[in-house]
């Protein structure tokens, strides 16, 4: 009937068509004209929250409106069917991209009802004003479109709107305190409101208190909103969407849900709310959506939660609980999501998990669960993703065949879990991701019959035998890490030929021998591997002979350390950022073709036979190269003599090559240079005291070379030297002089107090673009022995300037470094007394002044120093009584010979016993010494009985030595020390190690 109606008006009114047809040519052209205003452009913003956050079809709609065909056909336009008017218009998702016009020719269609401009891109422009013509509108979305600044408080005047949507998707949104009352105020017939992300820090949130009871959906995430939020907006009764997360400075009454309530979605997560809010969840049986994360429970996961029958989405992350999951949480029989993931939870996994038919996705990593898994999360069969990483599982996995068939990403990385891997786990056909990583587990991987599987980590277990071979058939594999477990037999690289889409490949840390055919080499056909996706390949420590060439083009780590291979050291693909070569057979000389690879960062050769000099093209690689080992090596010659500006150097390590020197100040261009390694060389220069100004300079080993001469500074200048440093050693050169008291004075680090706390953290490069964290490593003596430090920890403080023939005292001003853990000054021309100011040293753990001049007595406050595990004073001119108790009753004889005036344990010599004098002494002063217990009191048990003697012993230790014997001991003490000063001086020769 409608159409013969039409037909009938504008017979009978023919004024009616040309107005029609007026109107719609007038909106076409409208609509044609702010299409032209924009670029037609996918932009990463736009597809992001449109495709990955909204989940909509993404496409450009105004591809299909042409002039001179009926807009109201067009993709996205709708009309009013009586008089053509454009009533509504959905561009969302457009692919729009370019400043939104304040003049658009949009405005000129004043009869629109919808508006949806949604998940385009209109880089960063501010919203028109002229929004408020559109008085016929009652649904309005600009969400995630890229404009910024002020909300005009036009928008307040669309009084028709029921929904509104200007979340701002990340980009700075404001909306000022009228503004917003002028919304809540006008928009009486509102039932949607979403205005996340908007900046609402000058409002306070009791301006919401008066909106429309028709309200259905209020949004306001992440808004910084203030001050207490309205009770009553929990009472609307047509409520079913309140989403107030991200609000962390909004507080929360306690509050008490009614029965009546139709809340269906519920988001409180980081918003700060008494505990008592939870006591009432449970009346909220509409409930479908409940997300608390990010807030401080101080009790038990309350059973509250377990009594909402019609939940499927809970959502408690990051909620700290004390106790573990309650068994109530089977009652929980609609849900499809729960995530209680860094909660703290503890105990172990209740068997009532397996009432949960109904879930899809279930999320408990990084608490502290322990137990077994049981047997019952095999009923799980919905079960999409299961993650329970990083807790204290253990046992074995449950094992059933036909376990989890929907299974998509298994995640139980860092349990305790063993046994084999289940059978399940080859066999469930939509598996997509497996990390089990760090576990123990054990036995052969089979073969997997999932052809949809893309990740696959099994590092840091304790699985054996051969690769399966199947790997060759997952087409869709971009992750395959194994290292770090027991693998062994020969792996045909050709298995990896086929894998178009391999991106990280690390078999490190295996027994397995790595071939072709009947070689242990990497074959030219390899650059097949991930036709040209793989980035990152780690076949280090394993068994690798030899290596034709590198073919990968877009490689960008490579890591072939530990093996086994000789021959030339081949060049990497220019792209290479991280090349590791180390504790290998190479040698012959570098070629500076290496330069060409301009994006290096981490270049490690070090451990190999290379020789001839370094290529002085090292110093120009100043925009990338952070990390240069050539350590143990023959390189000869000198240091690469100029670094140009802009030098990116951390880490500089040239140990234990044949280099001659000197070091030029052109290294002050790298201002980021953290350890300079230049030990074990030929250098004959003096001290390089300009390094001093490098502010970041925290380890400096120049020891084993010929440097000589005082380290004295030729500057006046008063800025701090060496700020940072923290291993400073200068062992075995010829240095001579004073011990260098400003130095000591400016190593700022080692007194810091601030620097404790990073106990357990390690110097090196943190880069994940290029793979992770390196660490810095170093050759050092510890406690008398050698060691090659792998790792270095920030709390190392070690000075080291032992084998030199630095003279005088040693300064009191190294009592000042209390964070020192390690202090070599052997093998010196020392002398005068060991201060006492090294009592304050209260981090030290060794201490060597052997082999030096020094004399007096030993401070007994050393004794007190907690950590002292190693005491090396031997080869000096000490005398009295050695320090008793504590950490020194555990060094033996070889800390102190040499020193033919020390007594007491542990020294064969016991401190001698003075006779008591005449009895008026003894009336004069009667008091009791603190002196300890003597031991050559008990050798008088050879004389008369091993009992005898010790009994003695006993009783002059209960009682003390009477003061007068100590002031004798004294007196004796001060006239040796004079008749040796009478003798003169002895030698002053050295002794090195």
């Amino acid at each position: 009937m409608a159409p013969y109606l039409f037909l009938c008006l504008f017979l009978f009114f023919p004024h009616l068509y040309a107005s029609f047809s007026s109107s719609g040519s007038h909106s076409c052209s409208s609509l044609i004209q702010f299409k032209n205003s924009f670029s037609i452009t996918q932009t990463e913003y736009a597809s992001f929250y449109c495709d990955r956050v909204a989940g909509l079809k993404s496409y450009p709609k105004t591809n299909s409106w042409k002039e001179g065909t009926d807009c109201c056909s067009w993709d996205g336009v709708t009309c009013d069917h009586l008089n053509a008017h454009v009533i509504a218009l959905d561009l969302s998702c457009s692919w729009l991209y370019g400043n939104f016009p304040s003049n658009t020719t949009l405005f000129l269609l004043p009869h629109l009802q919808k508006l949806n401009l949604a998940y385009n891109d209109f880089n960063d422009s501010k919203i028109p004003s002229e929004f408020g013509r559109f008085t016929s509108l009652f649904y309005l979305n600009l969400s995630c479109t890229r404009f910024v600044g002020e909300v005009p408080s036009q928008v307040s005047h669309l009084s028709k709107l029921v929904s509104l949507d200007l979340s701002s998707g990340g980009y700075v949104q404001t909306i000022d305190k009228h503004a917003l009352e002028g919304l809540v105020h006008n928009l009486t017939e509102v039932r949607h409101l979403f205005l996340d992300g908007m900046n609402m820090s000058s409002v306070n949130a009791h301006v919401f208190m008066n909106l429309s009871s028709s309200l259905r959906s209020l949004s306001l995430a992440r808004c910084d909103l203030q001050g207490k939020f309205p009770k009553n907006i929990f009472d609307l009764p047509n409520l079913n969407l309140l989403n107030l997360e991200g609000n962390q400075n909004l507080n929360l009454d306690p509050l008490k849900f009614n029965r009546s309530s139709n809340l269906e979605h519920l988001d409180l997560s980081s918003v700060s709310f008494s505990t008592e809010l939870i006591d009432s969840v449970d009346n909220l049986q509409a409930l479908k959506y409940l997300d608390l994360s990010g807030n401080s429970f101080f009790q038990g996961l309350s059973v509250s939660f377990t009594n909402l029958s019609s939940l499927e989405y809970l959502i408690l992350r990051g909620a700290n609980f004390c106790g573990g999951l309650p068994d109530s949480m089977g009652n929980l029989v609609s849900l499809k999501f729960l995530d209680l993931s860094n909660s703290n939870l503890s105990g172990p996994l209740p068997r009532s998990l397996g009432n949960l038919l109904q879930l899809t996705y279930l999320d408990l990593r990084s608490n502290k669960l322990s137990g077994q898994i049981p047997l019952s999360i095999l009923n799980l069969t919905q079960l999409e993703y299961l993650e329970i990483a990083e807790n204290f599982l253990e046992g074995s996995i449950p094992d059933d065949v036909t376990a989890f068939p929907n299974l998509i990403s298994l995640d139980l990385f860092d349990n305790l879990l063993n046994g084999t891997l289940p059978s399940w786990l080859y066999t469930t056909p939509s598996l997509n991701g497996i990390d089990l990583s760090q576990n123990q587990f054990s036995g052969h991987i089979k073969e997997f019959q999932s052809k949809s599987l893309a990740l696959i980590r099994l590092e840091n277990n304790k699985l054996q035998g051969p690769l399966p071979s199947s790997i060759s058939q997952l087409l869709n594999l971009t992750w395959l890490d194994l290292s770090s477990n027991n693998l062994s037999g020969v792996v045909e690289f050709r298995m990896f030929s086929n894998l178009p889409n391999l991106e990280l490949l690390d078999l490190s840390y295996n027994s397995l021998s790595l071939t072709s055919n009947t070689t242990s080499t990497i074959p030219q056909w390899m650059q097949e591997v991930g036709n040209g996706s793989l980035t990152y390949f780690n076949v280090s420590h394993n068994s690798l002979t030899e290596v034709e060439h590198f073919p990968w083009k877009n490689i960008a780590v490579l890591d072939l350390s530990s093996n086994l291979i000789g021959g030339n050291l081949p060049i990497p693909a220019s792209a290479v950022n991280v090349f590791l070569i180390s504790n290998n057979n190479f040698n012959g000389e570098v070629s500076s073709l290496i330069c060409n690879a301009t994006y290096l960062k981490i270049l490690d050769l070090s451990h190999n036979n290379l020789s001839g000099t370094i290529p002085r093209c090292f110093g120009n690689l100043s925009n990338s190269l952070q990390f240069l080992n050539l350590k143990k090596n023959k390189f000869y010659g000198t240091i690469p003599p100029t670094f140009a500006e802009g030098c990116q150097l951390t880490n500089f390590n040239l140990n234990g090559n044949l280099l001659e020197g000197p070091l030029t100040p052109s290294i002050l261009n790298c201002i980021g240079l953290e350890v300079l390694d230049l030990g074990n060389n030929k250098i004959n220069d003096t001290f390089p005291h300009w390094l001093g100004s490098l502010p970041q300079l925290q380890v400096l080993v120049l020891k084993s070379n010929h440097m000589h001469g005082p380290l004295c500074v030729n500057s006046s200048k008063s800025s701090p030297f060496f700020s940072k440093i923290q291993i400073f050693d200068l062992s075995s050169n010829y240095f001579s002089g004073p011990l260098p008291v400003r130095y000591i004075n400016s190593f700022k680090a080692i007194i810091n107090l601030e620097k404790i706390g990073s106990t357990m953290s390690y110097m090196g490069v943190n880069d994940p673009g290029i793979g992770g964290f390196y660490t810095y490593s170093i050759g050092i003596v510890m406690k008398g022995q050698y060691m090659e430090l792998v790792k270095i920890f920030t709390m190392w403080m070690i000075i080291d300037l032992s084998n030199n023939q630095f003279e005088g005292g040693i300064p009191k001003v190294i009592g000042k470094l209390n964070l020192l853990k390690g202090l070599n000054l052997s093998h010196n021309n020392l002398n005068g007394g060991i201060p006492t100011s090294m009592e304050n040293l209260t981090n030290l753990e060794w201490l060597d002044l052997s082999s030096n001049t020094l004399s007096g007595t030993i401070p007994n406050r050393l004794a007190d120093l907690p950590f002292l595990s190693s005491f090396n004073v031997s080869e000096n001119q000490l005398h009295g009584q050695i320090p008793q108790g504590k950490q020194f009753n555990t060094f033996g004889n070889d800390s102190y010979e040499g020193n033919k005036g020390l007594c007491g344990f542990p020294v064969s010599k016991g401190c001698n016993i003075i006779e008591p004098p005449p009895p008026n002494v003894l009336e004069k002063d009667g008091s009791k010494s603190n002196i300890t217990f003597g031991w050559k009191v008990v050798l008088i048990g050879y004389g008369c009985g091993v009992v005898f003697g010790m009994s003695v012993g006993y009783v002059v230790f209960q009682t003390g030595k009477p003061k007068w014997l100590v002031n004798l001991v004294e007196i004796q003490h001060e006239k040796k020390r004079r008749r040796k000063s009478k003798d003169g001086s002895r030698s002053n020769g050295r002794r090195r190690i």
